[in-house]
């Protein structure tokens, strides 16, 4: 048990140090369209599903005509980003995850009509990132904040059984006490005993004497 939660502890603090490093890097990715310039970004922690579904909520919180899935990709149809105008956009995004670590990198392309959202493109590109970094980031946290949540529930368990132990150990010395109090007790008994049988044994003897001589009286009628 000790091992487990020690391993579990490391392998949650390793993926801590990790997760401090998110970044967005952009350069050709393919999608269901073709292959485009993208924003990718590593979210720890987690499952695809969920950050699909997260995703999915986050478009739809722009204007939008429809954000759709198909065949494992999220397409946002005619987003409104307000920072960029209002032009609409589409946003192609495609996930690709990693069960063992735990890990999924998000691809996002962005179709500005015709072309690619690219390091070109100033201010959109930069707010590109910072949105897709923001999202990797609160989508990272929420996650990793169920896990803290279990770590806590572990160590609530934990300190509940040492609080048992506690308990334990101060019935154990109250039992010793206990013990040492009969035992000196039962030492004053034995010592008590062996004096009343000491005393008593004289009695016997004495009675004895008494028995006999008047034994010898008895025999002595005639």
């Amino acid at each position: 048990m000790k091992k487990t939660i020690l391993t579990s502890l490391a392998c949650f603090a390793l993926t801590v140090m990790t997760a401090q490093k998110i970044s967005v890097k952009d350069g050709s990715e393919k999608f269901s369209n073709g292959s485009h310039n993208a924003y990718t970004t590593t979210i720890y922690e987690t499952s695809k599903d969920d950050v699909m579904s997260k995703w999915k909520s986050f478009l739809k919180d722009f204007k939008n005509e429809k954000v759709k899935t198909d065949n494992g990709e999220i397409f946002g149809d005619n987003i409104v980003i307000k920072d960029w105008g209002n032009n609409p956009v589409d946003i192609y995004a495609t996930f690709e995850e990693d069960k063992k670590t735990k890990t999924v990198i998000m691809h996002v392309a962005f179709d500005l009509g015709g072309a690619y959202l690219s390091g070109s493109d100033g201010d959109k590109h930069r707010n590109a990132e910072k949105m897709i970094k923001d999202f990797a980031v609160k989508t990272t946290k929420e996650s990793m904040g169920d896990k803290v949540k279990d770590q806590e529930k572990i160590l609530g368990k934990l300190e509940d059984n040492q609080k048992d132990l506690e308990k334990d150990n101060k019935n154990y010395k109250s039992d010793i006490e206990d013990y040492k109090a009969k035992i000196k007790k039962a030492e004053e008994n034995i010592s008590k005993n062996e004096a009343d049988q000491s005393k008593k044994k004289a009695e016997i003897e004495a009675q004895k004497k008494v028995v006999e001589e008047a034994k010898k009286v008895m025999d002595k009628v005639d």
